[in-house]
């Protein structure tokens, strides 16, 4: 057997930058410094914060007064800051910029009169930090024709979560289109999830079997997942070489590997191992080179 690593793949700039928050705060504050949702959508990550002190929690009203919390990288909603206020709350917000981005468009073209309509996955935590900037309305990419009964020429502004699948998306814009005319579209998808999931494309053809490491949470994983298997290739999300399955190998000569935007290198590392290929060959791909700032309260 073989294995063909694809690249890009793991952290991108904001996971690296959403981790490195967490890790300042405990050095230079010390436990416990809590964080409001997983840091970023991968259990190997939030499980290495919590063993150096790091509390994660699903709500505000979870936090001792006066505490210490880091918002996660999706995005909060505003109330969530309005509760940490109330509560005496020291916040430093990790949300990645690229998710920010989308937040301020929401709330410019809310301002100029527009209606507002978010592309994405119902119930993840981006989407609920972006809803909560402005009214608008959700197009859930899973049943893209579901569209308000607007007049045609209502003036329209069309976001979307950022780590959806380019082409689930293309169609949902499609719809939209096809409902208001002069929509104004904002493709907000972001870098990497628009590089990793064409790496997966270019892979796709060279190999008989893809594994997608990463959490079954995290959005662009099963993005990636679903991209290799809408080309005909059998693909498996898993977190790790213990949650592969060894009749997925039967008669197959190679296997691409690849990760998503929260998942550490060290987690492919362990499934290359387990494998144990004869080769393993890196293909080339889009060079990265992104990074952000730190949150003013850490520079």
């Amino acid at each position: 057997m073989q294995v063909i690593l694809s690249a890009p793949r793991g952290f991108c700039a904001g996971v690296v930058r959403a981790i490195e928050v967490v890790e300042i705060c405990l050095e230079r504050y010390g436990p416990p410094v809590y964080v409001k949702h997983q840091i970023v959508h991968n259990p190997y990550v939030v499980a290495e914060l919590e063993r150096k002190g790091a509390i994660t929690v699903e709500t505000v009203d979870e936090i001792p007064p006066g505490s210490r919390v880091v918002f996660s990288a999706h995005g909060s909603p505003p109330e969530d800051f309005q509760q940490a206020e109330e509560r005496g709350l020291q916040v430093i917000d990790a949300v990645c910029p690229l998710v920010t981005k989308v937040h301020n468009e929401a709330r410019k073209y809310r301002s100029e009169g527009k209606k507002v309509l978010l592309v994405g996955h119902r119930g993840h935590q981006e989407v609920r930090g972006t809803m909560g900037q402005v009214d608008m309305t959700l197009i859930d990419d899973a049943d893209p024709s579901d569209l308000p009964d607007w007049d045609s020429d209502t003036e329209v502004a069309v976001l979307t979560q950022t780590t959806l699948s380019v082409g689930d998306t293309a169609q949902s814009i499609g719809a939209i289109k096809g409902r208001f005319p002069d929509a104004l579209i904002r493709n907000d998808i972001c870098y990497a999830t628009t590089n990793r999931q064409s790496a997966v494309l270019e892979m796709t053809v060279l190999v008989d079997l893809v594994l997608v490491i990463g959490a079954v949470n995290s959005s662009n994983c099963n993005r990636l997942r679903e991209v290799a298997e809408a080309q005909g290739t059998p693909s498996y999300l898993i977190n790790g070489p213990e949650e592969i399955d060894p009749a997925w190998l039967e008669g197959v000569a190679t296997v691409g590997i690849t990760s998503g935007a929260s998942t550490p290198e060290v987690l492919v590392e362990s499934v290359v191992k387990a494998l144990n290929p004869e080769k393993v060959t890196v293909l080339p791909g889009v060079e990265e080179d992104v990074s952000f700032t730190l949150p003013k309260e850490l520079r």
